[in-house]
Protein backbone atom coordinates (compact mmCIF):
# COMPACT_ATOMS: atom_id res chain seq x y z
CA UNK A 1 0.00 0.00 0.00
CA UNK A 2 1.44 3.31 -1.07
CA UNK A 3 1.08 6.57 1.05
CA UNK A 4 -1.18 9.38 0.63
CA UNK A 5 -0.46 13.34 1.34
CA UNK A 6 -3.71 14.16 3.44
CA UNK A 7 -4.13 17.95 2.78
CA UNK A 8 -2.56 18.49 6.18
CA UNK A 9 0.97 19.02 7.43
CA UNK A 10 2.97 16.09 8.52
CA UNK A 11 6.43 17.17 9.83
CA UNK A 12 4.78 15.49 13.02
CA UNK A 13 2.47 13.10 11.54
CA UNK A 14 0.33 11.43 14.08
CA UNK A 15 -0.24 8.26 12.30
CA UNK A 16 1.82 5.34 12.12
CA UNK A 17 3.19 4.33 8.39
CA UNK A 18 2.56 1.67 6.41
CA UNK A 19 5.81 -0.77 6.09
CA UNK A 20 5.22 0.91 1.94
CA UNK A 21 5.60 4.31 3.04
CA UNK A 22 8.57 3.52 5.13
CA UNK A 23 10.67 2.34 2.70
CA UNK A 24 10.04 5.16 0.17
CA UNK A 25 9.32 9.03 0.34
CA UNK A 26 5.27 8.51 -0.02
CA UNK A 27 3.17 10.01 2.04
CA UNK A 28 -0.68 10.91 2.42
CA UNK A 29 -1.45 14.19 3.54
CA UNK A 30 -4.67 16.12 4.16
CA UNK A 31 -4.27 19.64 1.99
CA UNK A 32 -4.91 22.60 4.23
CA UNK A 33 -3.19 25.72 4.08
CA UNK A 34 -0.99 27.00 7.04
CA UNK A 35 -0.07 30.40 8.53
CA UNK A 36 3.52 31.22 9.28
CA UNK A 37 5.15 28.67 12.29
CA UNK A 38 5.88 28.48 15.38
CA UNK A 39 9.24 30.49 16.38
CA UNK A 40 12.34 27.92 16.29
CA UNK A 41 12.94 26.68 19.48
CA UNK A 42 9.37 25.90 20.51
CA UNK A 43 8.28 21.90 20.32
CA UNK A 44 5.36 21.29 18.56
CA UNK A 45 2.90 18.59 17.53
CA UNK A 46 2.48 20.07 13.98
CA UNK A 47 -0.81 18.60 11.78
CA UNK A 48 -1.34 21.40 9.17
CA UNK A 49 0.58 21.32 6.09
CA UNK A 50 2.87 24.87 5.55
CA UNK A 51 2.44 27.02 2.61
CA UNK A 52 4.31 24.42 0.88
CA UNK A 53 2.97 22.22 -2.00
CA UNK A 54 2.29 18.78 -0.81
CA UNK A 55 0.70 17.04 -3.88
CA UNK A 56 1.97 16.80 -7.44
CA UNK A 57 1.07 18.55 -10.12
CA UNK A 58 -1.69 17.77 -11.70
CA UNK A 59 -3.96 18.69 -14.90
CA UNK A 60 -4.58 22.71 -15.17
CA UNK A 61 -4.56 24.79 -11.96
CA UNK A 62 -4.61 22.96 -7.93
CA UNK A 63 -7.14 23.48 -6.06
CA UNK A 64 -10.60 22.27 -4.84
CA UNK A 65 -13.07 23.85 -2.70
CA UNK A 66 -16.84 23.69 -1.88
CA UNK A 67 -19.26 23.85 -4.78
CA UNK A 68 -21.80 26.99 -5.53
CA UNK A 69 -25.21 27.31 -5.19
CA UNK A 70 -27.80 26.00 -8.27
CA UNK A 71 -28.88 28.12 -10.94
CA UNK A 72 -32.01 28.81 -9.72
CA UNK A 73 -33.56 31.58 -7.40
CA UNK A 74 -32.65 31.23 -3.50
CA UNK A 75 -35.21 29.40 -1.40
CA UNK A 76 -35.78 30.85 2.33
CA UNK A 77 -33.51 28.87 4.64
CA UNK A 78 -36.48 27.02 6.30
CA UNK A 79 -36.21 25.42 3.20
CA UNK A 80 -33.57 24.00 3.22
CA UNK A 81 -32.86 20.25 4.27
CA UNK A 82 -29.49 17.93 3.86
CA UNK A 83 -28.84 16.97 0.35
CA UNK A 84 -27.73 13.47 1.04
CA UNK A 85 -30.16 12.10 -1.11
CA UNK A 86 -28.99 11.86 -5.13
CA UNK A 87 -30.29 14.78 -7.74
CA UNK A 88 -30.66 15.47 -10.99
CA UNK A 89 -27.54 18.08 -12.35
CA UNK A 90 -28.60 21.23 -11.36
CA UNK A 91 -27.71 22.78 -14.51
CA UNK A 92 -28.07 22.05 -17.82
CA UNK A 93 -24.61 22.77 -19.33
CA UNK A 94 -21.83 22.43 -16.65
CA UNK A 95 -19.59 23.87 -18.99
CA UNK A 96 -20.19 27.63 -18.21
CA UNK A 97 -19.63 27.41 -14.74
CA UNK A 98 -19.08 31.59 -14.24
CA UNK A 99 -22.76 31.77 -15.35
CA UNK A 100 -24.05 29.53 -12.88
CA UNK A 101 -24.09 29.69 -9.09
CA UNK A 102 -22.45 26.74 -8.31
CA UNK A 103 -19.03 28.92 -7.01
CA UNK A 104 -21.23 30.75 -4.60
CA UNK A 105 -21.68 27.93 -2.56
CA UNK A 106 -18.44 27.46 -2.12
CA UNK A 107 -16.75 29.39 0.95
CA UNK A 108 -13.44 30.06 2.45
CA UNK A 109 -12.57 28.92 6.06
CA UNK A 110 -9.97 30.74 8.45
CA UNK A 111 -9.47 28.13 11.19
CA UNK A 112 -7.63 28.73 14.75
CA UNK A 113 -6.15 25.90 16.34
CA UNK A 114 -4.56 25.12 19.83
CA UNK A 115 -3.33 21.81 19.98
CA UNK A 116 -2.70 20.06 23.21
CA UNK A 117 1.16 19.18 24.28
CA UNK A 118 0.89 15.87 25.09
CA UNK A 119 4.66 16.46 26.83
CA UNK A 120 3.15 18.75 29.50
CA UNK A 121 -0.45 17.80 29.41
CA UNK A 122 -2.16 20.10 31.62
CA UNK A 123 -1.21 22.86 28.46
CA UNK A 124 -1.48 23.74 25.16
CA UNK A 125 0.91 24.63 22.53
CA UNK A 126 1.28 27.96 20.62
CA UNK A 127 -2.34 28.75 18.34
CA UNK A 128 -1.84 28.69 14.94
CA UNK A 129 -3.75 29.29 11.90
CA UNK A 130 -5.14 27.17 8.47
CA UNK A 131 -6.86 27.81 5.47
CA UNK A 132 -9.58 25.27 3.69
CA UNK A 133 -12.52 25.15 1.73
CA UNK A 134 -16.38 23.96 2.38
CA UNK A 135 -19.49 24.24 0.63
CA UNK A 136 -22.94 24.57 1.60
CA UNK A 137 -25.25 21.50 1.62
CA UNK A 138 -28.34 23.22 3.39
CA UNK A 139 -30.36 23.85 6.30
CA UNK A 140 -27.79 26.09 7.15
CA UNK A 141 -24.78 23.56 7.34
CA UNK A 142 -21.16 23.36 5.14
CA UNK A 143 -19.87 20.71 5.09
CA UNK A 144 -15.41 20.62 5.28
CA UNK A 145 -12.94 18.01 6.41
CA UNK A 146 -12.32 16.88 9.90
CA UNK A 147 -8.66 17.78 9.48
CA UNK A 148 -9.49 21.63 8.08
CA UNK A 149 -11.25 22.19 11.84
CA UNK A 150 -9.08 19.78 14.59
CA UNK A 151 -8.12 21.68 17.70
CA UNK A 152 -10.38 24.47 16.60
CA UNK A 153 -10.35 27.29 19.26
CA UNK A 154 -11.94 29.67 15.89
CA UNK A 155 -13.97 28.85 13.13
CA UNK A 156 -14.26 31.79 10.27
CA UNK A 157 -16.10 31.41 6.89
CA UNK A 158 -16.15 34.09 4.21
CA UNK A 159 -18.23 33.29 0.85
CA UNK A 160 -16.66 34.19 -2.29
CA UNK A 161 -16.91 37.98 -3.36
CA UNK A 162 -17.36 39.36 -0.10
CA UNK A 163 -15.07 40.71 2.22
CA UNK A 164 -16.79 39.86 5.81
CA UNK A 165 -16.11 36.89 7.41
CA UNK A 166 -18.88 34.85 9.42
CA UNK A 167 -18.43 33.20 12.57
CA UNK A 168 -19.55 29.50 11.93
CA UNK A 169 -19.72 26.15 14.55
CA UNK A 170 -18.48 22.89 14.60
CA UNK A 171 -21.67 20.49 14.84
CA UNK A 172 -19.83 17.35 14.24
CA UNK A 173 -16.45 15.60 13.55
CA UNK A 174 -15.93 12.71 11.73
CA UNK A 175 -12.50 11.29 12.41
CA UNK A 176 -12.45 7.91 10.51
CA UNK A 177 -14.20 9.62 7.08
CA UNK A 178 -12.17 13.23 7.62
CA UNK A 179 -15.42 15.12 7.28
CA UNK A 180 -17.08 17.76 9.51
CA UNK A 181 -20.39 19.63 9.64
CA UNK A 182 -20.32 23.50 10.25
CA UNK A 183 -23.66 25.83 10.86
CA UNK A 184 -23.51 29.25 10.41
CA UNK A 185 -25.94 31.22 12.56
CA UNK A 186 -26.04 34.43 10.76
CA UNK A 187 -29.03 34.77 8.30
CA UNK A 188 -27.04 37.32 6.10
CA UNK A 189 -24.54 34.55 4.85
CA UNK A 190 -26.98 32.15 3.57
CA UNK A 191 -28.62 35.17 1.81
CA UNK A 192 -28.78 34.66 -2.21
CA UNK A 193 -27.14 30.98 -1.99
CA UNK A 194 -27.86 27.56 -2.90
CA UNK A 195 -27.08 24.79 -1.24
CA UNK A 196 -25.19 22.11 -3.72
CA UNK A 197 -26.76 18.50 -4.01
CA UNK A 198 -24.57 15.20 -4.04
CA UNK A 199 -24.65 13.34 -7.13
CA UNK A 200 -24.06 9.75 -8.09
CA UNK A 201 -20.54 7.70 -7.56
CA UNK A 202 -18.72 8.28 -10.72
CA UNK A 203 -17.64 6.04 -12.98
CA UNK A 204 -13.67 5.45 -14.86
CA UNK A 205 -12.54 8.38 -17.07
CA UNK A 206 -15.77 10.63 -16.20
CA UNK A 207 -14.94 14.02 -16.35
CA UNK A 208 -13.96 15.67 -12.61
CA UNK A 209 -13.98 19.29 -11.77
CA UNK A 210 -12.40 20.50 -8.58
CA UNK A 211 -13.10 23.86 -6.94
CA UNK A 212 -12.00 25.63 -3.93
CA UNK A 213 -9.42 28.04 -1.87
CA UNK A 214 -5.91 26.42 -3.14
CA UNK A 215 -2.43 28.40 -2.27
CA UNK A 216 -1.26 30.78 -5.12
CA UNK A 217 -3.97 33.20 -4.39
CA UNK A 218 -6.78 34.34 -2.63
CA UNK A 219 -9.94 33.73 -4.81
CA UNK A 220 -11.40 30.86 -5.89
CA UNK A 221 -9.63 27.85 -7.85
CA UNK A 222 -10.75 25.56 -10.30
CA UNK A 223 -9.11 22.41 -11.91
CA UNK A 224 -10.36 19.81 -14.19
CA UNK A 225 -9.25 15.71 -14.39
CA UNK A 226 -10.51 12.57 -14.78
CA UNK A 227 -11.40 9.66 -12.44
CA UNK A 228 -9.17 7.03 -12.29
CA UNK A 229 -9.94 4.71 -9.51
CA UNK A 230 -12.56 3.56 -7.27
CA UNK A 231 -11.32 1.69 -4.40
CA UNK A 232 -11.30 1.56 -0.55
CA UNK A 233 -8.33 3.71 0.10
CA UNK A 234 -6.38 4.49 3.45
CA UNK A 235 -7.73 7.80 5.03
CA UNK A 236 -4.61 9.49 6.04
CA UNK A 237 -6.83 11.38 8.90
CA UNK A 238 -8.56 8.83 10.46
CA UNK A 239 -6.04 5.99 9.89
CA UNK A 240 -9.51 3.64 8.18
CA UNK A 241 -10.36 1.95 5.13
CA UNK A 242 -13.30 3.68 3.46
CA UNK A 243 -14.22 3.45 -0.25
CA UNK A 244 -12.22 6.83 -1.93
CA UNK A 245 -12.09 7.95 -5.90
CA UNK A 246 -8.95 8.93 -7.25
CA UNK A 247 -8.71 11.57 -9.38
CA UNK A 248 -5.58 13.42 -11.56
CA UNK A 249 -7.13 16.96 -11.25
CA UNK A 250 -4.51 19.09 -8.88
CA UNK A 251 -5.03 19.24 -5.32
CA UNK A 252 -3.17 21.40 -3.33
CA UNK A 253 -2.96 22.84 0.52
CA UNK A 254 -6.15 25.01 0.85
CA UNK A 255 -7.87 22.41 -1.16
CA UNK A 256 -9.39 20.13 1.64
CA UNK A 257 -13.11 20.41 2.08
CA UNK A 258 -14.02 21.91 -1.63
CA UNK A 259 -16.42 19.87 -3.72
CA UNK A 260 -15.54 17.39 -6.80
CA UNK A 261 -18.03 17.99 -9.29
CA UNK A 262 -19.02 15.82 -12.56
CA UNK A 263 -19.99 16.94 -16.29
CA UNK A 264 -23.68 17.14 -15.48
CA UNK A 265 -23.23 19.79 -12.44
CA UNK A 266 -23.81 17.02 -9.42
CA UNK A 267 -21.28 17.12 -6.04
CA UNK A 268 -19.47 13.18 -6.62
CA UNK A 269 -17.32 14.15 -3.26
CA UNK A 270 -14.71 16.11 -1.63
CA UNK A 271 -11.47 16.64 -1.43
CA UNK A 272 -9.32 15.83 1.25
CA UNK A 273 -5.72 13.96 0.52
CA UNK A 274 -2.97 13.51 -2.24
CA UNK A 275 -0.37 10.74 -3.01
CA UNK A 276 2.77 12.26 -2.32
CA UNK A 277 6.16 10.24 -3.99
CA UNK A 278 8.97 10.52 -5.86
CA UNK A 279 7.68 7.45 -8.36
CA UNK A 280 3.83 9.11 -8.81
CA UNK A 281 1.91 12.29 -9.75
CA UNK A 282 -1.12 13.56 -10.75
CA UNK A 283 -2.89 11.12 -7.47
CA UNK A 284 -5.69 12.79 -5.43
CA UNK A 285 -8.51 11.56 -3.79
CA UNK A 286 -12.09 12.69 -3.22
CA UNK A 287 -14.68 11.26 -0.63
CA UNK A 288 -17.49 10.28 -2.41
CA UNK A 289 -21.04 10.82 -1.90
CA UNK A 290 -22.03 7.18 -0.41
CA UNK A 291 -19.10 7.91 2.95
CA UNK A 292 -20.98 11.89 2.94
CA UNK A 293 -24.37 10.53 3.02
CA UNK A 294 -23.56 7.79 5.53
CA UNK A 295 -22.08 10.52 7.83
CA UNK A 296 -24.60 13.16 7.53
CA UNK A 297 -27.51 10.31 7.93
CA UNK A 298 -25.32 8.75 11.12
CA UNK A 299 -25.59 12.72 12.20
CA UNK A 300 -28.81 12.62 11.76
CA UNK A 301 -30.16 9.67 13.03
CA UNK A 302 -28.22 10.35 16.49
CA UNK A 303 -27.54 13.93 17.07
CA UNK A 304 -24.00 13.34 17.03
CA UNK A 305 -21.24 11.77 14.98
CA UNK A 306 -21.09 7.46 15.94
CA UNK A 307 -18.27 6.59 13.42
CA UNK A 308 -17.87 3.61 10.88
CA UNK A 309 -18.71 0.06 12.12
CA UNK A 310 -16.15 -2.49 11.76
CA UNK A 311 -15.83 -6.67 12.36
CA UNK A 312 -13.06 -6.47 14.50
CA UNK A 313 -11.59 -9.24 12.36
CA UNK A 314 -7.88 -10.06 10.77
CA UNK A 315 -8.57 -11.91 7.79
CA UNK A 316 -5.77 -14.15 5.65
CA UNK A 317 -6.95 -14.12 1.78
CA UNK A 318 -7.28 -17.76 0.79
CA UNK A 319 -6.02 -18.15 -2.98
CA UNK A 320 -3.83 -21.16 -2.24
CA UNK A 321 -5.61 -24.19 -2.88
CA UNK A 322 -3.68 -26.79 -0.61
CA UNK A 323 -4.77 -24.03 2.03
CA UNK A 324 -8.72 -24.16 1.05
CA UNK A 325 -8.34 -28.19 1.28
CA UNK A 326 -6.67 -28.30 4.57
CA UNK A 327 -9.46 -26.02 6.03
CA UNK A 328 -12.24 -28.25 3.89
CA UNK A 329 -13.38 -25.10 1.58
CA UNK A 330 -14.78 -26.79 -1.53
CA UNK A 331 -15.00 -23.63 -3.53
CA UNK A 332 -12.63 -20.48 -4.35
CA UNK A 333 -14.62 -18.57 -1.75
CA UNK A 334 -14.23 -16.98 1.90
CA UNK A 335 -10.91 -15.54 3.97
CA UNK A 336 -9.62 -17.41 6.75
CA UNK A 337 -10.68 -15.89 9.99
CA UNK A 338 -6.67 -15.29 12.04
CA UNK A 339 -7.28 -13.13 14.70
CA UNK A 340 -10.63 -11.64 16.41
CA UNK A 341 -10.61 -8.31 19.07
CA UNK A 342 -11.60 -9.61 22.67
CA UNK A 343 -13.85 -6.14 22.37
CA UNK A 344 -15.39 -6.90 19.61
CA UNK A 345 -18.96 -8.46 19.31
CA UNK A 346 -17.64 -10.50 16.83
CA UNK A 347 -15.53 -12.53 18.68
CA UNK A 348 -18.55 -14.02 20.80
CA UNK A 349 -19.45 -15.62 17.48
CA UNK A 350 -16.03 -15.79 15.59
CA UNK A 351 -13.27 -17.90 16.50
CA UNK A 352 -9.37 -18.22 14.84
CA UNK A 353 -9.51 -20.61 12.20
CA UNK A 354 -13.51 -19.87 10.61
CA UNK A 355 -13.83 -19.20 7.09
CA UNK A 356 -16.35 -16.16 6.46
CA UNK A 357 -17.84 -16.38 3.20
CA UNK A 358 -20.55 -14.43 3.21
CA UNK A 359 -21.61 -11.02 4.39
CA UNK A 360 -25.54 -10.00 4.56
CA UNK A 361 -25.68 -12.67 1.54
CA UNK A 362 -22.95 -11.08 -0.79
CA UNK A 363 -20.20 -13.84 -1.32
CA UNK A 364 -16.89 -13.18 -0.40
CA UNK A 365 -14.05 -13.74 -2.82
CA UNK A 366 -10.91 -16.12 -1.59
CA UNK A 367 -8.95 -12.18 -2.35
CA UNK A 368 -11.13 -10.68 0.17
CA UNK A 369 -13.22 -8.55 -1.91
CA UNK A 370 -17.11 -8.95 -3.07
CA UNK A 371 -19.00 -7.88 -6.02
CA UNK A 372 -19.29 -3.87 -6.64
CA UNK A 373 -21.37 -2.18 -9.20
CA UNK A 374 -21.61 -4.46 -11.98
CA UNK A 375 -18.29 -5.25 -13.69
CA UNK A 376 -16.01 -4.46 -10.67
CA UNK A 377 -14.92 -5.87 -7.03
CA UNK A 378 -14.09 -4.04 -4.41
CA UNK A 379 -12.69 -4.88 -0.87
CA UNK A 380 -14.68 -6.74 1.93
CA UNK A 381 -14.29 -3.52 4.35
CA UNK A 382 -17.28 -1.98 2.12
CA UNK A 383 -19.55 -3.37 3.17
CA UNK A 384 -18.98 -3.07 6.81
CA UNK A 385 -18.21 0.59 5.91
CA UNK A 386 -22.29 0.30 4.63
CA UNK A 387 -23.73 -1.01 7.74
CA UNK A 388 -24.02 1.78 10.72
CA UNK A 389 -23.01 1.34 14.83
CA UNK A 390 -25.32 -1.18 16.18
CA UNK A 391 -26.57 -2.82 12.83
CA UNK A 392 -26.65 -6.58 12.60
CA UNK A 393 -24.89 -8.24 10.15
CA UNK A 394 -25.73 -12.12 9.18
CA UNK A 395 -22.55 -13.99 8.28
CA UNK A 396 -21.94 -17.25 6.61
CA UNK A 397 -18.79 -19.44 8.01
CA UNK A 398 -17.23 -22.44 7.24
CA UNK A 399 -16.41 -24.26 11.00
CA UNK A 400 -13.86 -28.02 10.75
CA UNK A 401 -16.14 -28.03 7.33
CA UNK A 402 -19.28 -27.20 8.43
CA UNK A 403 -21.34 -24.50 7.01
CA UNK A 404 -23.13 -21.73 9.72
CA UNK A 405 -24.99 -18.75 9.70
CA UNK A 406 -23.89 -16.37 12.94
CA UNK A 407 -25.24 -12.88 13.48
CA UNK A 408 -23.27 -10.22 15.41
CA UNK A 409 -23.95 -6.49 15.76
CA UNK A 410 -21.09 -4.25 14.18
CA UNK A 411 -19.50 -0.86 16.59
CA UNK A 412 -16.85 1.25 15.83
CA UNK A 413 -13.18 -0.53 16.29
CA UNK A 414 -11.74 0.98 19.29
CA UNK A 415 -7.81 1.23 19.43
CA UNK A 416 -5.45 0.14 22.48
CA UNK A 417 -3.82 2.95 21.81
CA UNK A 418 -5.91 5.74 20.29
CA UNK A 419 -4.85 7.89 17.01
CA UNK A 420 -6.94 10.49 18.05
CA UNK A 421 -7.51 12.25 21.74
CA UNK A 422 -11.15 11.78 22.84
CA UNK A 423 -12.62 15.48 23.95
CA UNK A 424 -9.23 17.25 22.21
CA UNK A 425 -6.83 16.86 25.46
CA UNK A 426 -5.17 14.05 27.21
CA UNK A 427 -5.79 12.76 30.28
CA UNK A 428 -2.96 12.93 33.41
CA UNK A 429 -2.20 12.64 36.80
CA UNK A 430 0.64 13.36 38.74
CA UNK A 431 2.00 11.73 41.83
CA UNK A 432 4.67 13.29 44.03
CA UNK A 433 6.13 14.82 40.50
CA UNK A 434 5.68 11.30 38.32
CA UNK A 435 3.67 12.85 35.82
CA UNK A 436 1.13 9.82 34.52
CA UNK A 437 -0.66 9.53 31.09
CA UNK A 438 -2.51 7.31 28.88
CA UNK A 439 -0.13 5.92 25.69
CA UNK A 440 -1.64 7.61 22.66
CA UNK A 441 -0.22 7.91 18.75
CA UNK A 442 -0.07 12.00 19.10
CA UNK A 443 2.13 11.42 22.04
CA UNK A 444 4.19 9.00 20.12
CA UNK A 445 4.76 11.23 17.55
CA UNK A 446 5.43 13.97 19.87
CA UNK A 447 8.03 12.43 21.94
CA UNK A 448 9.59 10.22 18.41
CA UNK A 449 10.11 6.68 18.77
CA UNK A 450 13.38 6.36 19.52
CA UNK A 451 12.81 7.71 23.30
CA UNK A 452 9.95 5.10 23.82
CA UNK A 453 11.84 1.87 23.22
CA UNK A 454 10.92 -1.36 21.69
CA UNK A 455 8.97 -2.89 23.93
CA UNK A 456 6.45 -0.03 24.20
CA UNK A 457 6.06 1.06 21.03
CA UNK A 458 5.80 -2.95 19.96
CA UNK A 459 2.65 -2.70 22.38
CA UNK A 460 1.22 0.50 20.31
CA UNK A 461 1.47 -1.45 17.45
CA UNK A 462 1.05 -5.29 18.29
CA UNK A 463 -1.89 -4.90 21.09
CA UNK A 464 -5.66 -5.26 21.22
CA UNK A 465 -7.64 -4.27 24.16
CA UNK A 466 -8.62 -6.98 26.32
CA UNK A 467 -11.60 -5.50 28.12
CA UNK A 468 -13.39 -2.37 27.32
CA UNK A 469 -11.70 0.81 28.47
CA UNK A 470 -8.28 -0.81 28.69
CA UNK A 471 -5.24 1.88 28.50
CA UNK A 472 -1.81 1.60 28.42
CA UNK A 473 -0.49 4.15 31.09
CA UNK A 474 2.99 5.52 31.41
CA UNK A 475 5.02 7.70 33.10
CA UNK A 476 6.21 10.31 30.39
CA UNK A 477 8.63 12.18 32.89
CA UNK A 478 8.99 12.91 36.12
CA UNK A 479 9.06 16.52 38.02
CA UNK A 480 12.17 16.61 39.98
CA UNK A 481 11.71 16.80 44.30
CA UNK A 482 13.04 15.76 47.23
CA UNK A 483 10.15 13.11 47.45
CA UNK A 484 11.21 10.99 44.52
CA UNK A 485 15.13 11.50 44.92
CA UNK A 486 16.46 8.52 42.79
CA UNK A 487 13.60 8.31 40.65
CA UNK A 488 14.40 11.44 38.63
CA UNK A 489 15.33 9.96 34.86
CA UNK A 490 12.81 7.51 34.36
CA UNK A 491 10.32 7.85 31.90
CA UNK A 492 8.14 6.30 29.20
CA UNK A 493 7.63 3.42 31.36
CA UNK A 494 4.54 1.95 31.20
CA UNK A 495 3.25 1.39 34.92
CA UNK A 496 1.40 -2.57 36.05
CA UNK A 497 0.47 -2.28 39.52
CA UNK A 498 -0.56 -0.28 42.19
CA UNK A 499 -0.10 -1.94 45.56
CA UNK A 500 -0.87 -5.26 43.47
CA UNK A 501 -3.55 -4.10 41.94
CA UNK A 502 -3.49 -4.04 38.26
CA UNK A 503 -3.66 -0.46 36.68
CA UNK A 504 -6.71 -0.68 34.26
CA UNK A 505 -6.38 2.80 33.07
CA UNK A 506 -5.59 6.56 33.63
CA UNK A 507 -8.91 7.29 35.72
CA UNK A 508 -8.58 3.75 37.74
CA UNK A 509 -5.01 4.51 38.81
CA UNK A 510 -5.98 7.88 39.66
CA UNK A 511 -8.98 5.81 42.11
CA UNK A 512 -6.44 3.38 43.67
CA UNK A 513 -4.38 6.56 44.74
CA UNK A 514 -7.39 8.42 46.34
CA UNK A 515 -8.30 5.38 48.27
CA UNK A 516 -5.26 4.36 49.46
CA UNK A 517 -5.12 3.92 52.89
CA UNK A 518 -1.57 1.69 53.21
CA UNK A 519 1.90 3.81 53.99
CA UNK A 520 3.65 3.20 51.16
CA UNK A 521 2.31 3.81 47.39
CA UNK A 522 4.19 1.02 45.47
CA UNK A 523 4.44 1.08 41.84
CA UNK A 524 5.35 -1.67 39.49
CA UNK A 525 6.40 -1.09 36.29
CA UNK A 526 7.40 -2.79 33.02
CA UNK A 527 10.81 -4.56 33.19
CA UNK A 528 10.34 -5.14 37.36
CA UNK A 529 10.79 -1.86 37.77
CA UNK A 530 10.02 -0.68 41.23
CA UNK A 531 9.00 3.00 42.84
CA UNK A 532 7.96 3.19 46.73
CA UNK A 533 6.89 6.80 48.12
CA UNK A 534 5.52 7.64 51.32
CA UNK A 535 2.09 8.21 50.91
CA UNK A 536 1.97 10.89 53.33
CA UNK A 537 4.73 12.72 52.39
CA UNK A 538 3.45 12.51 48.33
CA UNK A 539 0.77 14.28 49.73
CA UNK A 540 2.47 17.08 51.46
CA UNK A 541 4.65 17.56 48.21
CA UNK A 542 2.12 18.04 45.57
CA UNK A 543 1.73 21.79 46.19
CA UNK A 544 5.11 22.54 46.51
CA UNK A 545 5.42 20.60 42.81
CA UNK A 546 2.48 22.25 41.28
CA UNK A 547 3.84 25.89 42.37
CA UNK A 548 7.29 25.09 41.43
CA UNK A 549 6.22 23.96 37.64
CA UNK A 550 3.30 26.37 37.53
CA UNK A 551 0.57 23.33 36.99
CA UNK A 552 -2.86 24.40 37.80
CA UNK A 553 -3.98 21.06 39.12
CA UNK A 554 -2.52 17.63 40.18
CA UNK A 555 -5.00 15.81 37.64
CA UNK A 556 -7.18 16.19 34.31
CA UNK A 557 -10.53 17.53 34.70
CA UNK A 558 -12.09 13.91 33.95
CA UNK A 559 -10.16 11.68 36.87
CA UNK A 560 -12.15 14.17 39.73
CA UNK A 561 -15.38 12.15 38.61
CA UNK A 562 -16.40 8.93 40.86
CA UNK A 563 -14.54 5.49 38.84
CA UNK A 564 -17.12 3.01 37.87
CA UNK A 565 -15.67 0.22 37.38
CA UNK A 566 -16.89 -2.06 34.40
CA UNK A 567 -18.36 -5.28 35.64
CA UNK A 568 -17.12 -7.46 32.25
CA UNK A 569 -14.76 -9.95 32.41
CA UNK A 570 -11.42 -8.65 32.14
CA UNK A 571 -9.86 -11.53 29.23
CA UNK A 572 -6.19 -11.52 29.14
CA UNK A 573 -3.89 -13.01 26.41
CA UNK A 574 -1.17 -15.18 27.12
CA UNK A 575 1.09 -12.76 25.33
CA UNK A 576 1.79 -9.17 26.18
CA UNK A 577 1.06 -8.28 22.75
CA UNK A 578 0.50 -10.15 19.53
CA UNK A 579 2.31 -11.07 16.44
CA UNK A 580 0.16 -8.97 13.97
CA UNK A 581 -0.03 -5.19 13.34
CA UNK A 582 -3.51 -3.83 14.85
CA UNK A 583 -3.87 -1.98 11.29
CA UNK A 584 -3.93 -2.28 7.61
CA UNK A 585 -1.28 1.06 8.27
CA UNK A 586 1.55 -1.36 9.38
CA UNK A 587 0.23 -4.74 7.71
CA UNK A 588 3.71 -5.82 5.85
CA UNK A 589 2.11 -8.94 5.03
CA UNK A 590 -0.15 -8.07 1.66
CA UNK A 591 -2.42 -11.27 2.35
CA UNK A 592 -3.36 -9.72 5.60
CA UNK A 593 -6.28 -7.17 6.44
CA UNK A 594 -8.54 -6.15 9.11
CA UNK A 595 -11.83 -5.99 8.47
Amino acid sequence: MAGVAALFASPAFPFPSTSSVSSCSCRLRPAVARAPRHPPGRRVTRRFDEAEGVSKKRRGIGGCGGGGGGSQASSPRKDRGFAVDFKESQVADFEDLEEDKFLNAVVKVYCTHIAPDYGLPWQKQRQHASTGSAFMIGDGRLLTNAHCVEHDTQVKVKRRGDDKKYIAKVLARGIECDLALLSVENEEFWRGTEPLQLGRLPCLQDSVTVVGYPLGGDTISVTKGVVSRIEVTPYAHGTSDLLGIQIDAAINPGNSGGPAFNDQGECIGVAFQVFRSDEAENIGYVIPTTVVSHFLNDYQKNGKYTGFPCLGVLLQKLENPALRESLKVSSSEGVLVRRVEPTAPASRVLKKGDVITSFDGVTVGCEGTVPFRSTERIAFRYLTSQKYAGDVAQLGIIRAGNMMKVQTVLEPRKHLVPFHVEGGQPSYLIVAGLVFTPLTEPFIEEECEETLGLKLLAKARYSLSTFEGEQIVIVSQVLAHEVNIGYEHMGNQQVIKLNGTVVKNIHHLAHLVDNCKDKFLTFEFEDDFLVVLDREEASTASSDILKEHAIPSIRSSGLSEPYVDPEQEIRKTSDDFGESPVTNYEMGVDCLLWA
